[in-house]
C-alpha cells in the first residue's frame, strides 16, 4: 500500500479502504499463523516451545515474541507509527491512552496456555480501532489452518490455505433454551462459576482462547460467550478483534448493562461483566446475567 493510499485512509473509513487495509493484515496474519505453526511443532525452536517467563498474567513463550516481531514489523512498513498507534500485549506498558486515532491492537498468541498445553486451541488477534471502536480485524485459528477476518459494514468471511473464502453468520437459533454457551476450561472462579451455572442454556462448550472462542459461535457451535472479571480482568487485546467478527457475522457483543466496550482507554483491562452473542436473546441474556448476579452477590 501506498503512502497516499495511507492518507487516504486517515480521511475516511469508507468501504474501499477498509477493503485494502483488511487485504496487508490477511497476508500477515498467515505469515504470522505459520510462525506459531512452526514452533507449536516444534520445528523453529527444537522441539521446545521456549517458556522464556511466565508474568503474573500467564507465561510467556518465544512463539508469543517471534510472532509479535514479525506482525508488527510487517504492519508498520505499510502503517506508519505517527499515524498510526499499536498496543500489542507483548510491548505494553501501562500509560495514557495512545494518542492516534487509529490505534492497531494485536495479540499475537491468545491462549499461551492452551498452545503449551498442546490443546490446539490458540489463535491471533489482530484489530484496527478507530476512536475506540474496531473497524477491521482478523483472527487466525492456525491449527485449524482459517483465518476470519472482518470489516466495519462488509460481513464476515473465512479463509482457509488454499485461497477459498466464503462468508459465514452465526446460528438462527433464537430460544435462550436452545443455546450452548462456550466457556474456558480454566479460568472460573466460584462467582463465575456460579453464573454460567444458573444461566438457563440448553448446554456448555469448553474452548481456550477468546479467539477460539468465538470462532465457535461463526461455526454456529456455540451461541453464547460470558465473561466476568474477578481479581484480574481480560485486556484490550482479548477483545478487539473477536468483537468485530462476531457483529459482522450477526452477533451481539456488549457489556452486560448493553453498552458497547470501548479500547484505547490508558487502563488496558476490561472490568465487569461481557456478553457475545448470537444476538437473537442478547438483551434477554443481558437482564438475566445481570439479575443472576445481584442474586449470587448477596448469598
Amino acid at each position: 500500500m501506498t503512502k497516499s493510499k495511507v492518507e487516504d485512509i486517515l480521511e475516511t473509513t469508507q468501504t474501499k479502504n477498509l477493503k485494502e487495509i483488511l487485504d496487508v493484515v490477511r497476508s500477515v496474519a498467515w505469515g504470522a499463523a505459520e510462525i506459531l505453526r512452526s514452533y507449536y511443532r516444534g520445528e523453529a525452536n527444537q522441539g521446545n516451545l521456549g517458556v522464556n517467563q511466565d508474568k503474573k498474567d500467564g507465561p510467556v513463550t518465544v512463539a508469543d515474541l517471534a510472532a509479535n516481531h514479525y506482525i508488527l514489523e510487517k504492519l508498520q512498513e505499510v502503517f506508519d507509527t505517527d499515524s498510526f498507534g499499536y498496543l500489542s500485549e507483548e510491548t505494553y506498558q501501562e500509560s495514557d491512552p495512545i494518542h492516534q486515532d487509529w490505534v492497531w491492537i494485536i495479540d499475537p498468541l491468545d491462549g499461551t496456555r492452551d498452545f503449551i498445553d498442546k490443546t490446539g486451541e490458540y489463535a491471533l488477534h489482530i484489530a484496527l480501532v478507530y476512536k475506540g471502536h474496531p473497524v477491521v480485524s482478523v483472527v487466525g485459528i492456525p491449527e485449524a489452518e482459517k483465518l476470519y477476518f472482518a470489516a466495519k459494514h462488509q460481513g464476515t468471511f473465512v479463509e482457509t490455505p488454499d485461497g477459498i473464502v466464503k462468508p459465514i453468520r452465526v446460528s438462527g437459533r433464537n430460544q435462550m433454551e436452545n443455546l450452548f454457551l462456550v466457556v474456558s476450561r480454566t479460568h472460573r472462579d466460584d462467582r463465575f462459576q456460579k453464573l454460567i451455572n444458573s444461566l438457563p442454556l440448553k448446554d456448555c462448550n469448553y474452548m481456550g482462547s477468546v479467539g477460539v472462542k468465538i470462532s465457535t459461535i461463526l461455526e454456529q457451535k456455540s451461541d453464547v460467550y460470558v465473561s466476568l472479571s474477578g481479581k484480574s480482568a481480560p485486556k484490550d487485546w482479548d477483545f478487539a478483534a473477536p468483537e468485530l467478527i462476531l457483529i459482522e457475522a450477526g452477533g451481539k457483543f456488549t457489556n452486560f448493562d448493553g453498552t458497547p466496550l470501548t479500547y484505547n482507554k490508558g487502563d488496558v483491562k476490561q472490568w465487569g461483566g461481557l456478553i457475545a452473542s448470537n444476538g437473537h436473546c442478547h438483551e434477554l441474556l443481558c437482564q438475566e446475567a445481570i439479575k443472576l448476579l445481584a442474586k449470587i452477590d448477596k448469598q
